[in-house]
């Protein structure tokens, strides 16, 4: 058990390294501003008051790149029984664009720097005169800023301090929450977790099982995931790790592979290929899933009478763990027992924290890219 909605079975042999309550102490004391957007005393740079008048709007496009757009989504898709309007996500450059002339839309431009030339191009292309806007975007004088101003605006400040893909949590990601009709206070629940006893040995345990499969040369941290809904909960997981870790020669490599479909591709070589992999199973317990129609059951699977989707799935997910415990492949099994924003929000605190450790563990600053922005500086040059 993780917490109240999480199950945690963790990886079973436990390790003992360089990670102990103390330090993850010290990652905590350390205070800086991702840290603190994690907890409910983090001040937003908005109001209430700042967004109200866009709460009516029922279409919503989310303009911005990586971490300006992946926490949000994974927000959006992992809680949309409970959202009631659409959000639209233009993360990528794609000649097709969500132009749409018959809706009203509210756009939120998302960029820390305010010069992502992704998201200029698609704010450019995207963004008609009659659609509402609201920037989030760093106090400097940058390209989005002087966008917005021409088009009288709202500027939201992104926290200069905080680093996209650690963003979720803070206006970046809870902005658009309150939009959703989601309550941003509901995530915040490092407050609680840091004295959860349950959840701090978990942390410290996966976190010394993943530096043993380093040592090991075991670089391919794999999610095994049967929950549709969370595919971009992982989408955002493989950010933060890759671009936190990988450094100096150093790192792990996030793949996420959704199941059962990838039982009929890449599972053979899961089981039985290389074996720089460890695994993270991740499933979902959904109270709504279709039934089968009985009717349609011939009598050679007569088995599946009386079975629901989310049964299957979950029988195939308990059969490929008992796989993974008889082939001595490592991995850890998360549960989702309640699909809310606590849930999520604990999830959020969980793998930024798991992440941080290991990039102290690594003697790596989690918090820069510098090897992405030779990108950026060489695709400027090419523009002249």
């Amino acid at each position: 058990m993780l917490t109240k909605g999480i199950n945690l079975i963790n990886f079973k042999k436990k390790y003992k390294y360089q990670i102990t309550k103390k330090k993850l102490d010290s990652v905590i004391k350390e205070n800086n501003q991702v840290i603190q957007s994690l907890g409910k005393f983090y001040k937003y740079s908005f109001k209430n008051k700042d967004i109200k008048k866009y709460k009516h709007n029922n279409y919503y496009r989310i303009i911005g790149m990586g971490g300006s757009s992946l926490g949000t989504k994974a927000i959006y898709d992992f809680l949309r029984h409970k959202i009631k309007k659409k959000f639209y996500f233009i993360d990528n450059l794609n000649s097709e664009f969500l132009i749409d002339n018959k809706k009203k839309f509210t756009n939120l431009i998302v960029s820390k720097s305010g010069n992502t030339i992704e998201t200029i191009v698609n704010s450019n292309v995207i963004i008609k005169n009659k659609d509402k806007n609201i920037f989030i975007t760093e106090k400097k004088n940058n390209y989005l800023n002087t966008l917005a101003n021409k088009l009288k605006a709202d500027v939201i400040h992104h926290n200069n301090f905080i680093g996209g893909r650690f963003s979720v949590l803070s206006e970046v990601g809870m902005l658009p929450a309150e939009l959703m009709g989601l309550k941003p206070n509901n995530f915040k629940r490092f407050n609680y977790l840091v004295k959860n006893k349950n959840f701090i040995n978990n942390l410290i345990s996966s976190v010394n099982s993943i530096i043993y499969f380093i040592k090991k040369k075991k670089f391919n941290s794999v999610i095994i995931n049967y929950d549709e809904k969370s595919e971009s909960i992982f989408k955002w997981y493989q950010q933060l790790v890759a671009e936190s870790l990988g450094k100096k020669k150093k790192g792990i490599l996030p793949i996420v592979s959704n199941m059962p479909r990838d039982n009929h591709s890449v599972m053979q070589l899961y089981l039985d290929g290389f074996e720089n992999n460890f695994f993270t199973f991740f499933y979902t317990k959904d109270k709504k899933s279709y039934k089968l129609n009985n009717n349609l059951i011939l009598k050679t699977q007569n088995k599946l009478k009386n079975k629901k989707i989310s049964d299957i799935s979950y029988l195939q997910k308990q059969a490929t763990e008992n796989v993974f415990i008889k082939k001595n492949i490592p991995f850890r099994s998360f549960e989702i027992k309640e699909r809310n924003e606590k849930t999520l929000g604990e999830l959020f605190s969980f793998f930024i924290l798991e992440t941080i450790l290991l990039a102290k563990s690594l003697n790596l600053n989690p918090y820069d890219q510098p090897a992405v922005e030779l990108i950026k500086k060489e695709t400027k040059k090419l523009l002249i």
